[in-house]
């Protein structure tokens, strides 16, 4: 990317904080960046952006507005919405997910059009059971994000955790169906937030710290990446040779200001 990028879209776990601790250079970053139009986007679609605009605000990252986050459970809500309004669904995973998807449907656990599985509590064998039964029966089965795994801090400790992958799979063997994925590398997630940023993919930079979401998917639509090494995907290990490298591989977000500030001294 030879020009200065226009709009910014950024993950935040693992790119501005991890648990409960602003990351290297976020503050600064986010700061130097202000000027720009900017999509927050996640995977995550267990918190609501008015909860995670207060965690970003009670990490010291500044005031961040609501319509500029977008999760992969409200682009699930809006993506349904858009093509199916009224929809009823059944949902699976934690609380946050159910109050985007009322927000533009109906809870519907008998007659449902459509099974969305996200992260969290909420898999059972009663719910896997019920959700087989309404796909089976012509529901069509939606996952909000791919990820395996995911990470969390619990009690100061890093924990490695089922993410919407590992969640929708159970689904897809019961059914024979292929869920519709929604976020990264999918592009539904990258579509939208490009449309809440108001530019095309050739004019933005997605940052993230993960090769095979981040990444994989900005390059998917034709936009170049920054990765930051402040995630699981740490500093010495090695790029994976299937992925084309992003145009830049960085330690941390204050490394990345640097360099762009030497590269784009105007834009700063």
């Amino acid at each position: 990317m030879t020009s200065p990028p226009r709009g910014l879209l950024l993950d935040m776990d693992g790119v501005l904080y991890h648990g409960d601790h602003p990351l290297p250079g976020a503050r600064e970053f986010l700061d130097a960046t202000a000027r720009l139009p900017r999509v927050f986007v996640t995977n995550n679609p267990i918190r609501p952006p008015a909860e995670v605009a207060a965690k970003l605000r009670s990490l010291g990252l500044g005031e961040i507005p609501e319509k500029a986050i977008l999760t992969s459970g409200v682009a699930a809500a809006r993506w349904l919405a858009a093509r199916n309004p009224g929809f009823r669904f059944f949902a699976v995973g934690a609380d946050g997910l159910h109050r985007e998807l009322v927000r533009f449907g109906v809870e519907d656990a008998e007659t449902a059009d459509f099974v969305v599985v996200g992260e969290g509590p909420g898999l059972d064998y009663e719910t896997l059971t019920h959700g087989l039964r309404l796909l089976l029966n012509g529901a069509r089965l939606i996952s909000t994000n791919p990820d395996a795994t995911v990470d969390a801090v619990r009690e100061g400790e890093h924990w490695v955790l089922p993410g919407g992958g590992a969640l929708v799979a159970p689904f897809e063997v019961g059914s024979g169906q292929r869920a519709i994925t929604i976020g990264k590398p999918e592009p539904l997630l990258y579509e939208m937030a490009l449309e809440l940023v108001g530019l095309p993919a050739a004019e933005c930079i997605m940052i993230g710290d993960r090769p095979d979401t981040d990444i994989a998917g900005a390059q998917r639509v034709g936009m170049a990446s920054a990765l930051v090494r402040t995630g699981r995907f740490a500093p010495g290990h090695a790029w994976p040779g299937r992925l084309p490298p992003p145009e830049w591989d960085v330690q941390d977000l204050h490394e990345l200001l640097a360099q762009w500030r030497r590269r784009w001294p105007d834009l700063f």
